[in-house]
């Protein structure tokens, strides 16, 4: 009896990995253009919907079931960290009682591309009883939702990228990308800045190379790694392993800063040939005129400056030039600058 082979020829695995490929590509491409289709909607009803959204003495409310409600969830995080106050109410939930997060003072953005969802029809009377304006989001314009809704945004797709037509795939990413347009363009009537957006994410990279100071990591008080001129290289170098930080500041009898020696200085120094380190003075051999920094600047200041200079370390003075701090690349390292 002939042996039979358990594995598929390699030349329908190869068939299969392009089918794969060519699969993929199309999905791109159709949803590509679903979404290029969307830029013709942005017209009078995108404004007014804007507009409701912008004078909206409450918050902004999304709804939306299944895929929808995912999409949902993502605009209402988007508008609320760009200035617009939002947050997502399931409808399945609101029936239950969590209808009364909604007051009138409140903006209702449904999201459905039927425009048939059970769970949103069935707060529909409620939300209409309230006075809340409705925006929706569908791609049935003549659907019930449609029909009830203060302002309606078409978000309608001619094709599923999934090859079955069922599941939601373009229809779910042009809804997205009007929910981004939306809140983009509400950013920019509300005039919000970097500085805003950092406020709204205190703990994201973003958020501290945007909020944190200089004065908000360097070393400060007797964490300071200086001596004064006078003092020799072995007083400066018990100084340095002190401090731990890889390096000294030099400082006058007033505490203002006339120099720096760091590790690699030291290295510099040796390479040159033997040196008594108890009769060496620290001010023959320091870097004169340093580079420094002021408090109040943004620790991300500190690291551009450092990059630029191709330092480690940076001393932090005051205005006349007094020795109130010092950081290196570890401090912005570990508070997350870099």
């Amino acid at each position: 009896m002939a042996k039979t082979s358990s594995s598929a020829p390699p030349t329908a695995a190869v068939n299969h990995d392009e089918k794969m490929r060519d699969l993929g590509r199309a999905v791109v491409e159709i949803e590509a253009r679903e979404v290029a289709s969307l830029a013709s909607r942005i017209d009078d009803n995108f404004v007014r919907a804007c507009n409701l959204m912008l004078h909206c003495q409450g918050r902004i409310i999304v709804i939306g079931m299944g895929k929808s409600g995912h999409i949902g969830g993502k605009i209402a995080s988007t508008l609320a960290s760009t200035g617009t106050p939002a947050f997502f109410v399931h409808p399945g939930e609101a029936s239950h009682g969590d209808l009364g997060m909604i007051t009138a003072q409140d903006v209702v953005v449904a999201v459905s591309n039927s425009g048939e969802t059970d769970e949103i029809l069935t707060i529909l009377p409620i939300i209409k009883r309230l006075g809340a304006p409705l925006i929706a989001l569908t791609g049935n314009l003549r659907s019930t939702l449609a029909k009830n809704s203060s302002v309606v945004i078409d978000v309608s797709i001619h094709e599923e990228a999934c090859p079955l037509g069922l599941a939601p795939t373009s229809s779910t990413t042009a809804t997205l990308v009007m929910g981004d347009a939306l809140a983009i363009a509400l950013l920019e009537a509300r005039n919000f800045t970097r500085d805003d957006f950092a406020r709204a994410h205190p703990a994201g990279r973003l958020g501290r190379r945007l909020l944190l100071h200089i004065s908000d990591v360097m070393h400060t008080g007797n964490e300071i790694p200086q001596v004064s001129s006078n003092a020799t290289l072995s007083a400066a170098l018990l100084e340095m392993t002190k401090k731990g930080m890889g390096m000294t500041a030099v400082t006058g009898d007033d505490g203002k800063v006339l120099g720096i020696f760091t590790d690699g200085d030291l290295r510099r120094l040796l390479d040159r040939g033997p040196i008594d380190i108890h009769q060496t003075h620290i001010a023959d051999i320091m870097k004169a005129g340093p580079q420094t920094a002021r408090s109040h600047l943004l620790a991300a200041e500190a690291l551009q400056m450092m990059q630029t200079k191709r330092v480690n370390q940076l001393l932090i003075t005051d205005d006349q030039g007094t020795l109130v701090g010092a950081l290196n690349m570890h401090d912005l390292l570990r508070s997350g600058v870099v």
